[in-house]
């Protein structure tokens, strides 16, 4: 069992240069506590995500920590040149001495999609071919692709990731069907919505890769993301994320809401309780953390629980709190129970 961070870098309580500068301090944590991964998302033009670039960020990352594991959770593929982000990654991965993790998709949001030319029911299209040229850079010397969005002939490719053939990749998948696929390729999946769904995910991935002949022995990781708030007691952590989730909501909801429209998948409510009751979202003493993780998990049938400590309008003392808690609480609790099991 693994944990790691998921982070939007929404809009929150400090100027952009102090927020950013709160956060690396904050990733410096995770890396000291023993996170695998810091992953991060990418929206453009809206306040859920202030750090539109996760190549940029991420390089900034990778100075400030020494053993923790990072990557985009998802490079939204049709608004990048496949060719240039490819670089970019073989870049971080030198950068960060072997420790870039790459989230691939198509793009969650229609309206951001718009706003970089790209038509959303070509998003598809553009996003498959994107991932063949970019598996070809990094894993070829040379790129040679035809597609309809993207073509190459005899593209000399100069630079290598790290880690070969290539760093570890991510994709989110929403539904079970969408699980074939990465589990065919080995590669890592993060799942959000309700439990019963996530398990339809992870049941239909571990059978897939069985269906190929893989071990479960070595099945990739198979994560589930939550809200995480973590604090001294049951009641303090509920204010705080009564308090948060308002500012948060607001900015996940503003593109939506301004083109009148709704996400069709990541459908949140409006209040904090319900978002607990859902089970999105987990707020507690250590012991209620400790407790709703271990269920969680084991509902899911994941490997890998993806924590979300910050957003909203929590304070960077607040979120180094919970941080703190779940750390020391809830990380050696389920490395004990792994070394019972095995």
């Amino acid at each position: 069992m693994q944990f790691g961070i998921f982070d939007q870098n929404d809009h929150g309580p400090y100027p952009l240069s102090e927020q950013y500068e709160n956060r690396l301090q904050l990733i410096e944590f995770y890396d000291s506590a023993g996170f695998r991964t810091y992953h991060m998302s990418e929206h453009h033009s809206t306040p859920l995500n202030l750090t539109p670039s996760p190549s940029v960020f991420l390089a900034a990352v990778a100075q400030r920590t020494k053993r923790l594991r990072l990557g985009a959770l998802v490079y939204v593929l049709p608004a990048h040149h496949p060719l240039r982000l490819a670089e970019e990654i073989c870049m971080l991965d030198h950068l960060s001495q072997g420790r870039i993790e790459v989230g691939i998709g198509r793009g969650a949001s229609p309206h951001e999609l718009h706003y970089f030319g790209v038509d959303p029911d070509q998003a598809q299209a553009m996003y498959v071919e994107a991932y063949g040229v970019i598996m070809q850079v990094l894993t070829k010397n040379e790129v040679d692709f035809r597609g309809k969005h993207y073509r190459f002939e005899n593209v000399p490719i100069e630079i290598k990731p790290a880690q070969l053939p290539h760093p570890p990749l991510w994709y989110a998948v929403p539904v079970p069907e969408g699980a074939a696929w990465p589990a065919q390729h080995a590669i890592n999946i993060v799942c959000g919505g309700p439990l019963p769904r996530v398990r339809e995910i992870t049941d239909r991935y571990r059978a897939e890769w069985a269906a190929a002949g893989n071990s479960l022995a070595q099945l990739p990781l198979l994560g589930i993301n939550r809200f995480v708030i973590a604090a001294d007691t049951d009641r303090e952590a509920m204010e705080l994320g009564r308090r948060a989730w308002p500012p948060f909501y607001a900015s996940f909801m503003k593109l939506w809401k301004q083109h009148g429209t709704q996400p069709r998948f990541a459908r949140l409510p409006e209040d904090f309780e319900t978002m607990v009751q859902n089970g999105g979202a987990i707020a507690g003493s250590p012991g209620t953390i400790r407790e709703q993780v271990r269920r969680m998990v084991e509902e899911a049938g994941a490997n890998y629980f993806i924590s979300q400590f910050s957003f909203g309008d929590l304070r960077q003392d607040e979120v180094l709190h919970s941080a703190g808690i779940f750390a020391r609480e809830v990380l050696p609790a389920a490395r004990e129970r792994v070394a019972q099991v095995v």
